[in-house]
């Protein structure tokens, strides 16, 4: 697998951001898409090694499009030049939470995990509600020595503790979130050698993993509303 193709034509598409260019260099295109699928296959594999409820997952059916839905944004470039996928046990809808990877040249690739739609007010309820009942395990996995090597919990939050909950518990702070991910940033130069961009990818994803278990078993009565 060539980690660095993948990098080069996102860094092409990033320059000569236009429909033209696009459709002009669609072989290069398949190309880079073709080697981002390879290596989605290996790390599927890797990580399988310690979440066997991801080995069931294709490549192609975890990845984004690149097109951009430009109508309500001032920015009216087409395409969003990064290759993005989302691995969990349901492929990749945002829950269950898995395991993301984004690789976007200019220092803006990252390795991510965790509930990032807040758009979900019964999945923001069911978290809040289990850090409530669960705040020792929490803090327990957050104060994980490997854990603090990669991570810091990020999200979107309230300015107060909602109401229904208690402002003086320990894990107050997170209790205002709507939203609790971690990303993991990921350099350019670090696509150069695909076999080590795997193994550190592997690392920090198996570091991620009880942050995701504890967020699952929080969401696990949680159904994605039926689109109309």
């Amino acid at each position: 697998m060539n980690t660095q193709l993948i990098l080069n034509y996102l860094t092409e598409l990033s320059a000569h951001n236009e429909r033209e260019w696009y459709h002009a260099h669609k072989a290069e295109q398949k190309e880079a898409n073709a080697e981002f699928e390879l290596l989605l296959q290996e790390l599927i594999l890797r990580i399988g090694a310690f979440d066997g409820s991801i080995l069931h997952n294709q490549p192609k059916d975890l990845t984004f499009k690149m097109v951009r839905d430009t109508r309500f944004s001032h920015d009216k470039s087409p395409y969003n030049p990064a290759f993005r996928a989302h691995i969990s046990s349901k492929g990749k809808l945002p829950v269950p939470v898995g395991y993301y990877l984004m690789i976007k040249p200019g220092g803006q690739s990252f390795l991510g995990g965790g509930l990032f739609a807040d758009m979900f007010k019964d999945a923001t309820a069911m978290v809040r509600d289990h850090i409530a009942a669960n705040g020792r395990e929490w803090e327990e996995i957050l104060g994980d020595a490997d854990f603090r090597k990669y991570f810091t919990v990020q999200g979107t939050a309230l300015k107060k503790v909602p109401a229904g909950y208690d402002k003086e518990h320990p894990q107050a702070e997170f209790l205002k979130f709507k939203s609790w991910y971690l990303e993991y940033p990921v350099m350019d130069a670090e696509f150069g050698d695909g076999e080590a961009f795997l193994d550190h990818a592997v690392k920090v994803f198996r570091a991620m993993k009880p942050f995701n278990d504890y967020l699952n078993r929080a969401l696990a009565d949680f159904r994605m509303p039926e689109r109309k």
